[in-house]
């Protein structure tokens, strides 16, 4: 009788755990990916060691906008993931000049980046000029000084999108979240 009673009780602790995992598993690889922050690129806004949470499906219903911060894959070595804010969207012209961010839309219509909320310092743009093909991204670090992003290495995929940042979960005194894109 009483191993009657621990069958029933372990039977019923697996199917617990099976209903879990089917549940759980397809969450994680298919809608939420956790992120760890590593360096100082998007300070101040994330620093690191900082635990994001990553919103992988909006993409698929939806284009990225100017100003979310997003998860990607490094174009030059997928095995890493990097994080940055979009700062071009796909057919526009980026020029940098000084501590100055153009942005030339593909209607022809030119705006500067508002820039305020970002440490800037006026060496970190060289004069360089980018136009953006049709599912291509430009891409900067917070903290523009010390940040490696499109600058460097040039414009992202679309392809190599992983998602945009919707919790940060780490530390306690900077739990937050990240619906939205701010206004530029």
């Amino acid at each position: 009788m009483k191993l009657k009673g621990v069958l029933i009780f372990f039977w019923e602790v697996f199917q617990v755990v099976i209903i879990a995992l089917v549940i759980v598993l397809p969450i994680r690889y298919f809608v939420f990916q956790p992120f760890i922050v590593k360096g100082a690129s998007m300070e101040p806004n994330f620093h690191d060691g900082d635990y994001l949470v990553v919103d992988e499906l909006s993409y698929r219903f939806r284009e990225p906008e100017r100003g979310e911060i997003i998860v990607f894959k490094y174009p030059i070595d997928q095995s890493q993931r990097f994080i940055k804010r979009i700062i071009g969207l796909p057919m526009e012209t980026i020029e940098l000049k000084g501590s100055t961010v153009y942005i030339t839309d593909k209607f022809g219509n030119k705006t500067i980046l508002n820039e305020k909320d970002y440490p800037i310092e006026t060496s970190i743009f060289n004069g360089r000029k980018m136009s953006l093909g049709k599912d291509e991204y430009f891409v900067m670090g917070d903290n523009r000084g010390h940040s490696f992003d499109s600058r460097s290495w040039g414009v992202l995929s679309k392809d190599f999108i992983v998602g945009r940042t919707i919790i940060r979960a780490w530390p306690p005194m900077g739990i937050g979240s990240f619906f939205g894109a701010p206004a530029y």
